[in-house]
């Protein structure tokens, strides 16, 4: 069921044409309401533009059609006969760089555009090691504006060569080079006749056919319990009794049988059942939203976590992480008192120590910093008050990643990727 969806985060520097991009997957896969292509068409002519601005179907807030770029991380759907797909549009400004680590952090897939004239830019490879950073699995680098080099195999293998080198420095496990041009469609939807030198598919055909499956961890069963089902329905004697454990599956395949064990207590149980929205299941796995029936009565509660016997995270107080800051207010420093939030679980936390701040253009470490400010990238320590069930975030997205929150405002202000655990 989950399968048929693809989650994919496009990145850049600005103007590299990733709204217009979208705009043209959305309008080449007839994605598009008449009455939205009639309302882009009148603003592409109200402005003086020859052509249909396909960048405003997603530049939605005001700012960002005036100014002609994009601020906030827009989300679109669009569906072809073989997939689902949810974009999310991000901004390619420096300061805007939380939104993107927000827009890749579910993310199967990135798409990098570079403008072709330009070659890669410093945002452009900020976007690529953010993406590796987050694990998206894979990552497509779309030489855009190809029209503007008269398509030209030349500049586009002379891109290509400059980004693999910078690739080698990256974690980066499919990686893919597709030539296109947004505002004219090239190898965008269909392969153009005017790229005869490239083979490759176009970049639809590759976002409908890229393998996802195997992206998702199925071997280590985690169940973060979000919420603790009790109808307490006295006329009902089926639900009188009725005790179930709702969340959404982070890791693994879960079965009515399977032998578990509940952290922290690490009293052991079977799965009675396994229910959804539309009824019993015989199996769940991630990322699905279920309800678990136990065969024992054990106390669980919200942020405790089901697993296998043998194969349990790692239960610690003490977290070392990879952090995105995103607060303008205030700094990350050490002795910094923070909420995290990992999972279902919500705890407080003490920034114990500053490893390195990272530059994320040129990957170098500074360990002399004592602070992290907005948009800034740096390796941390944390303790926190209560045990965390945690995993290696290159192992688990999910249970490998957390939140930092502000106690005085309870505004996000970080996020984390775990590194090592205890």
């Amino acid at each position: 069921m989950s399968t048929d969806i693809l989650r994919f985060a496009t990145a850049g520097s600005v103007d590299d044409g990733k709204s217009t991009l979208i705009g043209r997957l959305l309008y080449d896969s007839k994605s598009i309401l008449e009455d939205q292509l009639d309302a882009v068409e009148r603003t592409s002519r109200s402005r003086g533009e020859e052509q249909t601005n396909l960048a405003l179907l997603t530049d939605g807030l005001r700012a960002e059609r005036e100014q002609g770029i994009t601020i906030d991380v827009a989300y679109r759907y669009f569906a072809t006969p073989r997939r689902t797909f949810i974009i999310a549009d991000t901004p390619g400004h420096i300061q805007y760089t939380r939104n993107m680590v927000t827009g890749a952090s579910t993310a199967d897939l990135a798409i990098v555009l570079v403008d072709a004239r330009k070659g890669l830019q410093e945002q452009s490879r900020r976007h690529a090691f953010l993406a590796t950073l987050l694990q998206v699995p894979h990552l497509v680098l779309a030489v855009n504006k190809m029209d503007l080099v008269d398509y030209s195999q030349d500049r586009f293998e002379e891109i290509r060569r400059e980004f693999a080198e910078f690739a080698t420095r990256l974690d980066i496990a499919d990686l893919t080079f597709v030539p296109i041009s947004a505002l004219h469609g090239d190898n965008v939807v269909e392969r153009s006749p005017n790229t005869p030198w490239y083979d490759g598919p176009s970049l639809l055909h590759h976002l409908e056919n890229v393998h996802i499956a195997s992206d998702r961890n199925l071997i280590d069963v985690r169940f973060p319990v979000q919420y603790v089902v009790r109808p307490h329905r006295a006329d009902d004697p089926e639900l009188h009794d009725y005790r179930g454990y709702a969340g959404q599956v982070a890791g693994g395949v879960l079965k009515p049988g399977d032998d578990v064990v509940h952290l922290p207590s690490g009293l052991h149980t079977r799965i009675a059942g396994i229910r959804t929205a539309d009824g019993e299941v015989a199996e769940a796995f991630a990322p699905m939203s279920v309800t678990l029936l136990l065969e024992d009565d054990i106390d669980i509660s919200r942020g405790d976590m089901i697993c296998r016997p043998n194969n349990r995270p790692t239960v610690t107080q003490d977290v070392e992480a990879m952090v995105c800051w995103m607060s303008e207010k205030r700094d990350l420093t050490p002795r910094s008192r923070l909420i995290v939030k990992h999972t279902t679980r919500t705890a407080k936390a003490l920034v114990r120590d500053l490893h390195y701040r990272l530059d994320v253009n040129t990957l170098h470490r500074d360990e002399g910093a004592d602070r992290l400010s907005l948009n800034e990238i740096g390796r941390i320590n944390l303790r926190v008050t209560q045990p965390l069930f945690v995993d290696e975030y290159q192992r688990n997205r999910l249970t490998g990643g957390f939140i930092l929150i502000d106690e005085g405002t309870n505004a996000t202000v970080g996020a984390g990727m775990i590194v090592q655990a205890g």
